[in-house]
């Protein structure tokens, strides 16, 4: 069985919401070393051990500094001309070979289950999260630009709203695949992905 969806196209407003949320949920741990400085500052002022409150400024300022550094990488990757693709309207074809994003009858793309790594089941959509350990395998690139790399692994997904399935088999079917593949969240696999 193939489910064939109605056309969809990805807004930038939502891809911008969903890659900032979730580069918060992956990220928010690390909040709680600079939250730590600060308090470790504010208690040492009080007690008079340490006369000095600039430090807990200049930590605040730079985790502000360092969550819009993220904004705006999340935000370009949406007004790059590579990421138009991510943008444009599809009709996706699913199967348990693969995913067919179709723009028209002649012109698009296929998408192998292997490349995705993960799948997130919210209350309107799948969010399937593309893998991009094996495109940036051997590419030869700084320090900083694989840690940006690295930090935008999840900015790179599928978004695909209960609404543009057409039935409620359909999205059984699509649900079946993504448990038996192992991709949604907290199921293992039944079947090596291929």
């Amino acid at each position: 069985m193939i489910v064939k969806t109605r056309k969809y196209a990805l807004d930038q407003k939502t891809y911008i919401n969903l890659a900032l949320k979730q580069w918060l949920r992956d990220n928010w741990k690390f909040g709680l070393i600079p939250l730590a400085l600060i308090i470790l500052n504010i208690v040492l002022y009080a007690t008079g051990t340490f006369d000095h409150y600039w430090p807990a400024i200049v930590i605040f300022l730079l985790t502000v500094l360092y969550v819009l550094f993220w904004a705006v990488q999340i935000t370009g990757i949406a007004q790059m001309e590579q990421s138009k693709a991510l943008f444009q309207k599809y009709v996706y074809e699913i199967d348990s070979r693969q995913i067919l994003m179709r723009i028209n009858a002649k012109e698009g793309g296929i998408l192998k289950w292997d490349q995705i790594s993960s799948v997130n089941k919210d209350k309107e959509a799948y969010i399937l999260y593309l893998d991009n350990a094996e495109a940036t395998r051997n590419v030869k690139a700084s320090w900083i630009a694989k840690t940006v790399t690295k930090g935008l692994a999840k900015a790179q997904f599928l978004y695909l709203p209960y609404s543009i399935f057409n039935s409620e088999q359909d999205l059984k079917f699509t649900d079946a695949i993504l448990r038996r593949k192992g991709l949604l969240e907290g199921t293992p696999a039944a079947e090596p992905v291929k």
